[in-house]
């Protein structure tokens, strides 16, 4: 008989431990593209080298540039596989958890639609050009007020090749981060980032000289062979559940080598002082850091070139900067989704900013010079611009949260509020580009540095590079922003010791850019005269882009944030923006009739009667939003009083005015309580108090629910669970359901409870490592000391069964927990889940939902979806992690393999390092 080989084992053993693994789906292709993503990205990057190696080839062979229809192409073909494909791959890295690899999927995925969006524009140039008939000769002026001649009845290229060389030189610096750090991962990766950057380098001289882009091509053709090869060994990863061709498994260099210059004692004044440590480690999506500050380093050098008068147009760097700040929206997404309200914030703010300055720039440069306008005309149409001085103020927001965070952080948000000023349209047009070019450049240096920063430490989930002390301490901070508060209602006690629940806590994450959104919109929308089309065209973008645009985001983040309202405000408030802006800025341009006008009143009159409801159901939340909501009934009023061809300016600029005011304060005390997770900064009282629902409507939880900060709660539960009942319990990832091992009956319930498949297994949870060792498991030295490097922790180990068990306490449970050769061992790195655990012994757990749906990540949610069927929930508030633990089988262990059946709160490249750490140690105490 033929002896089986090792692989071959590996299957057969996972292949008979089916009752553990979950069902996975039936294409084998498509499970390798999720567990492994980056082959997606690294398949994206090849096809567009490629592509547009083939054409530089062509280029230089024929001495042509390409003309339209192949620009088009091109185009077509750079948005779709290089931005779209790489997109959908730099989300899916997000997911697991991968820094590098998420942040470069997305920048280059902005890279290379920005690209192909050029391509797509130069090749209509081109088409154009070639339907001009027989004007030799003649003198035109183009969009950057230049003359020149037409020739052999063509039009010369608008200066798109410009604009591209502004946002080349933006990305060569990103790229070169990106290749630098990913050196710290593996062979491959460094080797197509670094080609990708000298290509953009080539590239940019390419479009001025034609010469280079035979050396593009060259180096275009080192991406397309080293990416298909890590693409393939990716893909055979992903296959094998190992390496198998080299190139993956080993790094250049160890990132930790980058900060062994640092000094312990500086190490440590950095910690202690400088940088804001997470209270809760969110392990389940990448840090969004690196990518929203790469997207403020490409966004401030398009802009700086174009200040600087190069180019003089601005049609191509509106859309890479719209590109670009798309990137930056999915860092503040994902900064949203691990609960980062100062950065979500912070990306959405600057996002609207970039789309805002640079559509006014291409309105400025492009659209009003062709309505006949010249420099001077544009710059005293800027003047009646208020917008920007909203942004100016709410800059000064993230400067003043900053002091309790570190100073590069402080820099960095000074350097922003400095372009604010810089923005201003108010400032005489001989200073503001040279200023705001300055500014630029200032911030754009410092963005690059913060990006790579970030994405080191990132990469080696500590401080290696240190990023500065801060200057005032949390406590400080807190106690003098609760000074308004203390001001207000001067009865208050001093600054809350203990952290908000999210139900206590007057804001919610995303209504501190819902309240700027509206700010941004009515501040822009001001205007104490009859507008000019010039001035409406200009002040189009100020109200459009964050009173719309990103306000619809901002719904998106109510519908995953479960917000007060849900979508249902900022989309409504959007409409009303949208709509606003067409009627009130459109009509200087088109000069609507009075029937045009009138179609818009029933739109006016459905706009009121819904913002009524909202006002209604704004009363049961604070008054800052039920002011919010009336003053907006009141321009709703004002509105309709424009479309009957009645305006009354002076009394919509008023409310207007207090509109934005109010919505900053909002944006204030918001984002401050969040920051904080305190009620610092008062949002007002409900004005209408919702009636406590009567005894028969269930009052109180239908069972004992006591909070987890008393030792009596902690006995309580304890006699719940030892007298055979199933309680809800927290653990260091997600709330878990119990049940003690001397009651195998309540095990059998927790099938019942959360209608749980009886072919999957229940693991056991011990208090410590040390009651394992006391029972003395027939484990090799090998698997103790890769548990003592993950207990206690976010990761369970599936070990054999033995007669330990029962002399663990397990007793008549032996036949109940895990399979019939197996059990899973997770040990909480949670206090009160470790207090518990001493008062009960060893509890049989699985996660407290319903099978099927979400982890329970708070005790309100196993409250309400399991307390009617349970004996007891032990409330600890927010749960640790946002997704359950990492199981992996140790059976094989001493065979050098470990196979996971479950990813989770700790990443499997994260487990996989541990277990070589392991391996490393073992052998050289062997050696010794």
């Amino acid at each position: 008989m033929r002896r089986k080989t090792k692989e071959e084992v590996d299957f057969s053993f996972i292949g008979r431990l089916k009752l553990h693994r979950p069902a996975m789906p039936t294409g084998g292709f498509a499970s390798v593209f999720y567990s492994e993503p980056a082959v997606l990205g690294l398949l994206a990057n090849v096809f567009s080298a490629f592509y547009v190696a083939l054409q530089n080839f062509a280029h230089v062979a024929t001495g042509s540039p390409a003309q339209g229809l192949e620009n088009t192409l091109a185009g077509v073909h750079l948005i779709l596989i290089g931005g779209l494909v790489q997109l959908v791959a730099g989300l899916l890295t997000f997911r697991k958890y991968d820094h590098l690899a998420g942040t470069t999927f997305l920048a280059f995925s902005a890279l290379w639609g920005s690209y192909g969006a050029t391509r797509l524009v130069l090749g209509s140039s081109n088409t154009t050009s070639a339907k001009l008939p027989e004007m030799d000769g003649v003198i035109v002026t183009v969009a950057n007020a230049s003359t020149v001649t037409i020739s052999n009845g063509t039009l010369p290229d608008p200066p798109v090749s410009e604009s591209a060389i502004a946002g080349l030189v933006a990305y060569i610096s990103v790229a070169f981060i990106v290749t630098f750090c990913s050196a710290t991962a593996n062979y491959v990766m460094p080797v197509v980032f670094g080609a990708i950057t000298v290509t953009l380098a080539l590239e940019a001289i390419g479009l001025r000289a034609t010469g280079a882009l035979a050396a593009s091509g060259a180096f275009q053709l080192v991406i397309t062979l080293v990416g298909l090869y890590g693409a393939s060994a990716l893909l055979l990863k992903g296959l094998y559940q190992r390496h198998i061709l080299p190139g993956f498994g080993n790094a250049l260099f160890d990132v930790l080598l980058l900060g062994a210059a640092i000094k312990p004692s500086v190490r440590k004044q950095v910690r202690k002082g400088g940088e804001e440590e997470e209270k809760k480690k969110n392990s389940k999506y990448a840090e969004p850091f690196a990518l929203g500050n790469m997207a403020d380093t490409v966004a401030a050098a398009i802009l700086a070139f174009h200040s600087f008068g190069y180019p003089a147009s601005f049609q191509i760097g509106a859309l890479w900067v719209s590109f670009d700040a798309a990137a930056q929206l999915l860092a503040s997404y994902y900064a949203c989704l691990r609960g980062d309200v100062f950065h979500c914030t912070k990306f959405g703010l600057h996002c609207a900013f970039w789309l805002v300055l640079s559509w006014e720039e291409y309105v400025g440069s492009m659209t009003l010079p062709d309505m006949g306008l010249d420099a001077g005309e544009v710059a005293v149409a800027r003047l009646g611009l208020p917008g920007n001085w909203f942004f100016l103020l709410v800059s000064l927001l993230p400067c003043l949260l900053s002091l309790s965070r570190d100073r590069a952080e402080l820099m960095h948000n000074l350097a922003f509020t400095l372009i604010t000023i810089a923005a201003l349209p108010q400032i005489p047009p001989g200073s503001r580009g040279p200023f705001l070019g300055v500014a630029l450049c200032l911030y754009a240096a410092l963005s690059l540095g913060l990006s790579f920063i970030s994405l080191v430490n990132s990469i080696a989930e500590k401080i290696l590079i240190p990023r500065g002390n801060r200057l005032v301490s949390t406590g400080k901070m807190q106690e003098a922003l609760f000074g308004l508060k203390r001001c207000l209602t001067p009865e208050l006690t001093p600054v809350p010791a203990a952290p908000a629940s999210p139900a206590q806590l007057s804001a919610r994450l995303p209504d501190t850019l819902f309240f700027l959104c509206n700010g941004l919109a009515a501040f822009a929308a001001m205007h104490l005269s009859s507008l000019s089309q010039a001035q409406a065209l200009l002040a189009l973008p100020g109200v459009l882009v964050p009173g719309t645009l990103i306000q619809l985001y901002v719904a998106r983040l109510q519908v995953r944030g479960g917000g007060r309202f849900g979508p249902t405000v900022p989309f409504f408030y959007s409409a009303v923006w949208a709509t606003w802006s067409w009627l009130r800025f459109a009509d200087p341009i088109w000069q609507a009739t009075d029937p045009s006008l009138h179609a818009f009143t029933a739109g006016a009159i459905a706009f009121l009667v819904i913002n009524s409801f909202i006002i209604v159901i704004a009363a049961y939340s604070n008054a800052v939003l039920l002011t919010l909501t009336i003053t907006m009934e009141a321009m709703l009023a004002t509105f309709l009083l424009f479309t009957l061809n009645r305006p009354a300016l002076p009394v919509e600029v008023g409310f207007l005015a207090f509109f934005a005011s109010v919505c900053l304060y909002g944006a204030v005390a918001s984002l401050t309580n969040q920051v904080f997770e305190k009620n610092l900064i008062p949002m007002g009282p409900k004005i209408v108090r919702k009636k406590k629902p009567k005894a028969v409507m269930g009052s109180s939880p239908p069972c004992p629910c006591p909070s987890s900060e008393k030792t009596s709660s902690l006995k309580l539960i304890a006699s719940i669970l030892k007298s055979g009942g199933v309680c809800g319990i927290p653990s260091d990832t997600v709330y878990t359901l119990a049940a003690s091992c001397e009651h195998p009956s309540a095990i059998q319930r927790i099938y019942n409870i959360k209608e749980r498949p009886m072919e999957k297994p229940i693991c056991l949870t011990i208090a410590s490592l040390e009651q394992l060792e006391a029972v003395a498991p027939p484990f090799s030295p090998l698997l103790w000391e890769f548990m003592r490097h993950v207990y206690p922790g976010g990761i369970g180990c599936i070990v054999k069964k033995g007669a330990w068990l029962r002399k663990l306490g397990v007793g008549e449970a032996y036949d109940y927990v895990g399979t019939k050769d197996t059990i899973m061992i997770r040990i909480s790195d949670l206090t009160v889940t470790s207090h518990l655990l001493s008062m009960t012994g060893p509890l049989a757990i699985t996660s407290a939902n319903p099978s099927g749906q979400p982890d329970s990540t708070h005790h309100d949610m196993v409250i309400t979806r399991l307390a009617d069927k349970l004996d007891g929930v032990l409330c600890d508030g927010d749960s640790t992690e946002l997704v359950s633990s990492t199981v992996v089988i140790c059976t094989k262990i001493d065979e050098g393999t470990l196979s996971f059946l479950r990813e989770g709160a700790v990443p499997k490249a994260k487990v996989l390092q541990i277990f070589e750490t392991v391996k490393n140690k073992m052998a050289a105490t062997q050696d010794v």
